[in-house]
């Protein structure tokens, strides 16, 4: 892995010698704290729970648009400018490859998430909130975060178009999503398994500010199979 972290520096280069990074931050960070001053309007008016729990569930749907955005362009760009070719001929495995720009969208992400911590400052100012569950959420937000990344790095490393990269990415998200919705209108064997398989579903417990390792477990592992495939679709291009 001591080529990755020269992966991980390249594209985080190229994220912010782009609007989009930029983009991508400011769309998050307005959508947050207008849903954020909305919850605040009603709970100041109707005597609401001083919590962030719906807001984490609203950072959620916005999340299943704005990755796609994030991974798009990791190896789909690469292809289309033909720089995918200089990438596979230099002394890096393609495993460093997948793990390094997987890392820095990652890092990309995580700094959306961090340009919403005003939301919990303010709510502190104002009220007395339990700490842990805002911990819980955000540590749920990170691992979905995470398991929609690594998807969307699949994704990218199918096709050379951008924009084809991030609507297969959304359009399984979104199907991984919707399933959990789908689990309780089934028998009940059925409505387990997809439930198991739903993201949402996983991410529930966390916004409730409840730590379960199988929540957890289930991110990392998702995550590790996709990378995994995308390893194999890159190492499958060396042979086209």
């Amino acid at each position: 892995m001591k080529n990755a972290p020269a992966i991980f520096v390249r594209e985080i280069k190229s994220y912010f010698t782009s609007p989009i990074a930029y983009v991508i931050l400011l769309v998050f960070s307005l959508l947050t704290g207008f849903f954020f001053a909305a919850y605040f309007n009603w709970a100041t008016r109707y005597g609401g729970e001083a919590s962030m729990r719906g807001i984490f569930q609203n950072m959620s749907i916005t999340m299943l648009f704005v990755a796609p955005l994030i991974t798009m362009r990791l190896f789909a760009e690469e292809k289309r400018s033909g720089t995918i070719e200089l990438l596979m001929t230099s002394p890096v495995t393609d495993t460093e490859v997948v793990i390094g720009k997987f890392a820095a969208s990652l890092v990309l992400f995580t700094l959306m998430l961090a340009s919403t911590i005003l939301c919990p400052l303010f709510l502190m100012t104002y009220a007395k909130p339990d700490l842990s569950p805002m911990g819980a959420g955000y540590l749920g937000l990170f691992l979905l975060g995470a398991a929609f990344l690594s998807l969307g790095t699949v994704a990218s490393a199918i096709t050379k178009n951008q924009i084809v990269a991030a609507l297969i990415s959304f359009v399984i998200l979104l199907g991984l999503w919707i399933i959990g919705w789908m689990s309780g209108a089934v028998g009940s064997n059925v409505g387990k398994v997809l439930s198991f398989i739903s993201l949402v579903d996983h991410f529930d417990d966390f916004s409730k500010g409840v730590i379960d390792t199988k929540h957890v477990m289930y991110y990392v592992s998702f995550a590790v199979f996709c990378l995994f495939l995308s390893v194999k679709m890159l190492q499958s291009s060396r042979w086209k």
